[in-house]
């Protein structure tokens, strides 16, 4: 205790903490440690760019750029960090930059800002505050290189680093295309003909002048500067008390052992090791603890260290001083073999996490997590592998171990201390008795679902063999090996070491082998419970042949052991092996994205409707100073809710009570249905409401029970988390899949104007079939939203009994319906009100009213403002998603492939509540009439089960049908052995045909466009050339395979009334409101060039400028009624139709005025004109509903879609190639949003088919909860090459200035790929069950 005391003391000179923010600096003396850099800056400071995506350092969304000045070198460090992750209390003397300190609307915009907003790479904005920080740091950092100077305008970044810059930041909207243009425009080496669609330039021109326009770049400037009042600011270290916690520095291992001597006599419970708190995002702290205790500043453990036996490092050192380290160059020199093995660790330490991970998580913590708490390691695995030491003190004994005994050792107690590894710099030896050279080979696996990182390892790998030429006989002998394999679900990493006794000193053949590779299927055993065992057992088999297979002689003659272009003799020095190895370093250095093109056809005959103008508030959006409902700043008095839900699925609730800890000491109410004045709603469609909470029953896991309410969110969550929910379950038998709700005959009602009619005679189109397949199962599972920002809402008291809600919600109007009647007051005492929402994809529809009515009635109970910011892991359990569904179908068909007869019988997964699931058989209809199935016949049935509510997600029903559609497609053509587009193109319609399944809706002949866009389609994406070209591929590769496939696309859009309001200013400036709301989806921008071109035409000067003088403001339920759904892809269409009704209006009441006054002064200024016209006492404001005809309510929409896949056999690794996209959008009222909202829905509907998996566990509990075990689409994993043609058409006079809505429905064109990849993984795993035997 001595010792310690003499610490504190010596340390207390620094008790504040100091740091800057945008150059702003700040001095706190209390502090409580586990406040994040995130909360900091998000309640405490204006600057709100900083977003919480998931607090888990897996999105991006919350980026900064932090810099810490280095006095002993006198330069400046810049990186990026998670600010939901980095505990404020390590900032000590450090800058922070955000978006807004790149750059804003008064100190004016950077270029990353402007070249987003130009190249239309923002559409809700809720990501690309941090994706443009992301984007700063890589030039930041690339200008302190030495390469050469770049050409005026360009940085020293490569396309490659652009690219990288933004890999590890999630986009839902975009499809990541137009980001990685606005990225690439910055690179010093960028193709100007590779860069998409934007602002700035016109097709054609030249590369001087597309320069020219684009917003001036100087490489030698810098927007935020490191403050010189930090340099002088430098601390050794940083102490702080704070009501009862404390935050230690130690600046040497003694300081550090006497902090935990002490924290051993408390049992070790109440302190927590600090170097870059980013376990905090894998494993979520539920509890504070009393200290703190940060190791960056122990010199011991921050140590790097070179000499000709290795490389040493610290267990603080962060992974990407890790990585820089085993890239550098060493002095003394390193062996070949040495530096062969340093770079190939450096390459895959570079695919783990995130770079703004990376920049904080420190070598020792993962380690120390792999070997205490089981975490799937990538480095514990590659580290095994080349018999890496770790060096461990405990008390003042020290001790050198290898880190295979280190990870097989009980967790280590919070008395010892990983002080550090020691890689060993490895070299060959020689055989001096036959004078024979031996070659050092090292390769390292990963298995993830994306390719260059930020996902966990199905199975990760890393061999080091010593091989020689035999010489008795051709061949390599392999002298000894290292087989390391980790993450496939086992307490930690492993060598294999009995497979590594067998292959020791064996000639390698392919009995040898297959021999070893029968033994390692004995020891690559996933335990119980992990999640696709036999996929992670065969990856350990494939990365094993991956590397021994090329190395064996004439292996080709083996038909099971065949592998890509390893057919020719052995040389041991060729190139076989080099190319073996050299394989993964081209492909580290190659583009994610390497080609996109997109076609639009513009015209001026509205303008400047049809123009790609740049979407409105995309700017504001990259600087961080637009405003989405959480960053409205709190009211005074302000509380923060939290639900409680159910972890059972249908259980009576007898109590709930939260456990007695100190954390509970903001706690201010619980609320539950026993609260509610009015009717228990917290939710409503025209079929039926959901209740705002369970009361004697909960009707599923995952259902709201209470609202926890505290003075702050993060208070609010943890009561949350410790809520103890007593549950009788006695003689309640829950409904947990359709089949069961089948038996037990648990449906919802399908009103019968909406229950789809038959198609033809089913029993006389089975009967005309020369071949029948009966009863195909297929099933379908969930996605889950993954909007950017999560469900939110501030509820805030007003006078009179009244109750203003901020909402970010897509059916502001169904919101306030809920609330009013849920607080049992009158509608006209409640106003909802949403600005924009950060991502929708249909989940802000029903889903966020029961957050909205929760904190209205928890304002409305305690009379306080009362907010919630639901966080990711309860979104995702509460949210439902997309509707599972289980498709049985019989199909017949003729001999050539013409299907003459379709049933199915579809079992739809709807779950607790009738939320929209009736419309699913409607809209499920209409996209599998997309083919001419000859007679269709269907019995669709939408179960209740005890599951969450399901909802409406992007293309709801229909991108199911679509895949069930093909997949039809694909069994007959299999069947029969035909080329299945073959198959597809003998039943596309013909307009008869057409006419039969869709009747009206099937407009005219001329209206038709879908054979011609196949035709075209087909010619411009070179198909038919492609395919043969990809069979020659797959006849020459047993190992990788190419698939092809071109889909079209039929689907029926419905328009629905849509209230406008335009009210022009007196100073000529013109205010509107609509009904829809903006998504990110470009409403308010189609909306403010429809207000310019309506009113254009009153023809006065000025009035060409019009678009520069219109704002559209928020959604106010009181100020606009009738608002609906922003919903379907039409809610633009129909909104431009209800201003342009209201601009005619006001064009009628101005013309008389304006003809007057020309006939006075000859010709007249849209200024003067509405000067006047307010003297005269015109009304310049009017509103309108605009209901649309029926002959216009309904049409068809068309599109086709070609995409080219690869994958690896042995692994399952999928790459899309090529996505070439044509829709007919009729005139597109902005193509340059409409190309955004095609590929960012396309770019979904990868995630659904390939990526994306929403399980859960025996209870219905969704277990899949957060960024690291649900992966959505990232850059490296959209298509290779990504062209979309926009079709104007021109046929639809009768629609609002011949335009359609289409966008959303772009997530069925993904259907065009899935097919071919389940046909690859089905291929896959006939090849890997022959190939194990």
């Amino acid at each position: 205790m001595g010792e310690l005391t003499q610490i504190t003391k010596t340390q207390q000179t620094d008790q504040s903490l100091v740091f800057a923010v945008n150059g702003e600096s700040f001095e706190l003396f209390e502090v409580d440690p586990s406040t994040t850099l995130l909360e900091f800056l998000r309640s405490q400071t204006s600057f709100k760019s900083v977003k919480l995506g998931c607090g888990e350092g897996g999105c991006g969304a919350c980026v900064v750029l932090l810099s810490k000045y280095d006095p002993v070198l006198d330069r400046v460090e810049d990186f990026t960090v998670s600010s939901c992750l980095t505990l404020l209390c390590s900032v000590n003397g450090c800058s922070i930059t955000t978006a807004e300190g790149v750059g804003n609307s008064k100190d004016g915009f950077h270029p990353i800002q402007e070249r987003f907003s130009g190249f239309h790479a923002s559409q809700c904005g809720y990501c690309t505050p941090g994706m443009c920080v992301s984007l700063y740091s890589a030039l930041v950092n690339a200008e302190k290189t030495n390469r050469p100077e770049p050409r005026p305008g360009f940085s020293k970044l490569t396309v490659s680093e652009a690219e990288k810059s933004i890999a590890g930041n999630l986009c839902r909207c975009t499809g990541y295309r137009p980001i990685a243009d606005a990225c690439k425009t910055f690179a010093a080496d960028v193709d100007m003909e590779d860069l998409g669609c934007n602002s700035f330039w016109k097709k054609g021109e030249s590369n001087e002048v597309k320069l020219s326009r684009l917003p001036a770049y100087n490489h030698n400037s810098r927007t935020c500067m490191f403050p010189e009042f930090l340099k002088k600011e430098t601390k050794a270290a940083f102490n702080l008390a704070s009501k009862g916690c404390h935050w230690y520095s130690p600046v040497s291992l003694e300081q550090l052992q006497s902090l935990l001597q002490l924290d051993d006599e408390n049992d070790g419970t109440s302190t927590k090791i600090v170097v870059g708190n980013t376990g905090m995002g894998y494993y979520k702290e539920l509890a504070h603890h009393k200290k703190y205790i940060d190791l960056r500043y122990i010199p011991e453990l921050s140590i790097i260290k070179k000499d000709q036996t290795g490389i040493e490092i610290g267990a603080a050192v962060t992974i990407s001083k890790a990585i820089e380290a085993l890239k550098e160059k060493y002095e003394g020199g390193y062996t070949k073999e040495g530096k062969l093995v340093f770079k190939k660790l450096a390459d895959h330490m570079e695919r783990i996490a995130t770079g703004f991970v990376r920049n904080s998580a420190s070598i020792g913590g993962n380690l120390i997590m792999a070997q205490k708490k089981q975490f799937p390691s990538d480095i514990a695995t590659i580290l095994l592998s080349v018999d890496t030491m770790v060096d461990i003190l405990t008390g003042q004994r020290h001790e050198n171990i290898t880190l295979e005994e280190f990870l097989g050792r009980p967790p280590l107690d919070s008395k010892s201390v990983l002080l550090g590894v020691k890689i060993p710099c490895w070299r060959s030896s020689r055989d001096i008795s036959s004078k024979t050279d031996t070659k050092l080979l090292y390769e390292t696996y990963r298995a993830a679902p994306r390719p260059i990182g930020n996902a966990l390892p199905y199975l990760n790998a890393a061999f080091l063999a010593e091989v020689s030429l035999c010489k008795s006989s051709a061949g390599l002998v392999l002298n000894n090996c290292h087989l390391a394999f980790g993450a496939y679900g086992t307490n930690h990493s492993i060598r294999a070491r009995k497979v590594e006794e067998f292959l020791s000193a064996k000639l390698l053949d392919v009995c040898v082998l297959y021999k070893a590779v029968k033994l390692l299927e004995s020891i690559i055993i996933p335990e119980d419970g992990t999640s696709s065992p036999a996929y992670r057992s065969s990856l350990a088999v494939s990365f094993l042949f991956e590397f021994l297979s090329p190395l064996i002689d004439n292996l080709a003659d083996i038909s099971i052991f065949q592998h890509d272009g390893y057919n020719s003799g052995l040389l041991f020095n060729g190139s076989k092996i080099n190319q073996n190895f050299d394989q993964f370093d081209q492909i580290k250095s190659s583009t994610l994205l390497s080609s996109a093109k997109q076609v639009i056809q513009l015209t001026e005959e509205f303008h400047p409707v049809g123009k790609p103008i740049i979407k409105a508030g995309a700017t504001l959006q990259a600087s961080g100073e637009a405003v989405y409902v959480d960053d409205i700043p709190s009211p005074r008095n302000c509380l923060h809710g939290a639900f409680i839900y159910s972890t059972e699925p249908l259980a009576r609730v007898n109590s709930i009570k939260l456990k007695p800890l100190s954390s509970l000491d903001g706690l201010t109410a619980v609320i539950s249905f026993k609260d509610i004045p009015g009717e228990n709603i917290g939710a409503q469609t025209i079929f039926g409401p959901e209740p705002l909470y369970a009361d004697e029953l909960t009707q599923c896991a995952g259902q709201r029970i209470a609202l926890v309410v505290a003075d702050t969110q993060k208070n609010a969550d943890m009561a949350a988390n410790l809520a103890v929910i007593d549950y009788d379950k006695k003689n309640l038998e829950p409904i947990l899949s359709v089949e069961e709700a089948f038996e037990r005959c648990s449906f919802f009602e399908v009103p019968p104007f909406l229950y789809p009619e038959q198609v033809g005679d089913f029993s006389k189109g089975i009967a005309e079939a020369d071949h029948q397949i009966l009863s195909a199962e297929v099933k379908l599972g969930s996605q889950y939203y993954f909007y950017m920002e999560t469900q939110t809402a501030l509820a805030v008291p007003d006078e009179d009994n009244c109750m203003v809600v901020y909402s970010s919600s897509q059916c502001p109007e169904f919101a306030h319906d809920t609330i009013a009647k849920c607080l049992g007051v009158p509608a006209h005492n409640v106003r909802v009100i949403t600005r924009r929402v950060g991502g929708g994809f249909g989940g802000k529809a029903i889903k966020a009213m029961p957050v909205s009515t929760a904190c209205a009635l928890a304002a409305y109970k305690l009379c306080r403002p009362v907010r919630m910011y639901v966080n990711r892991k309860t979104d995702m359990i509460m949210a439902g998603g997309r509707h599972p569904m289980k498709i049985t179908y019989s199909v017949g068909f003729k001999t050539n492939g013409k299907i003459t007869a379709l049933k199915l019988d579809i079992l739809i997964d709807a779950g607790m509540s009738v939320d929209i699931s009736p419309i699913m058989p409607h809209n499920m209809l209409g996209s599998l009439k997309k083919y001419d199935w000859g007679a269709l016949a269907f019995d669709i049935k939408v179960c209740k089960t005890n599951c969450p509510s399901r909802s409406a997600m992007r293309a709801p029903g229909e991108v199911q049908a679509s895949f069930i559609a093909e997949a039809v497609i694909e069994h007959v053509a299999s069947t029969l052995a035909l080329e299945v587009d073959s198959v597809r193109s003998i039943n596309l319609h013909k307009y008869e045909s057409l006419e039969l399944f869709f009747k009206t809706t099937a407009g005219e002949p001329l209206e038709y466009t879908l054979p011609s866009i196949w035709d075209k389609l087909s010619m411009s994406s070179s198909f038919y050339h492609r395919t043969e070209t990809l069979k020659e591929f797959n006849r020459c590769n047993k190992w990788k395979k190419k698939g092809i496939s071109l889909v079209p696309i039929v689907h029926e859009v419905m328009l629905r009334a849509t209230p406008g309001k335009v009210s022009i200013l007196c100073d000529g400036s013109i205010v509107v409101e609509v009904g829809g709301i903006e998504l990110g989806q470009g409403l308010w921008t189609k909306v403010k060039q429809m207000t310019a071109y309506a009113l254009s035409l009153i023809q006065c000067g000025g009035t060409e400028e019009l678009l520069e003088k219109v704002r559209v403001i928020q959604a106010d339920s009181l100020s606009l009624i009738q608002g609906g759904f922003t919903a379907g892809s039409t809610t633009s269409e129909s909104s431009c139709a209800a201003v342009r009704l209201c601009c005619d209006i006001l064009v009628d009441r101005l013309t008389a005025l304006k003809e007057r006054l020309v006939e006075q002064k000859g010709s007249i200024t849209w200024e003067t004109l509405i000067l006047q016209a307010y003297q005269n006492s015109v009304n310049l404001s009017t509103n309108s509903l605009y209901v649309p005809d029926f002959s216009s309510m309904t049409y068809l929409n068309y599109g086709a879609a070609v995409s080219e896949a690869k994958i690896n056999l042995l692994t399952g690794q999928t790459t899309i190639l090529q996505t070439d996209i044509i829709y007919d959008c009729g005139l597109s009222l902005n193509p340059a949003v409409d190309l955004g909202q095609i590929e960012g829905a396309f770019v979904q509907g990868i995630g659904f088919f390939m990526l994306e998996e929403y399980p859960t566990n025996s209870n219905g509990l969704v277990v899949a909860d957060g960024t690291w075990t649900y992966k959505i689409p990232t850059l490296d994993t959209t298509p290779k090459k990504f062209n979309v043609e926009i079709l104007n058409s021109g046929h639809h006079k009768d629609r609002i200035l011949s335009s359609k809505g289409n966008f959303w429905r772009a997530t069925i064109d993904s259907s065009s790929f899935c097919s071919l990849c389940y046909k690859s993984s089905y291929k896959r795993s006939q090849e890997t069950t022959s190939f194990m035997g």
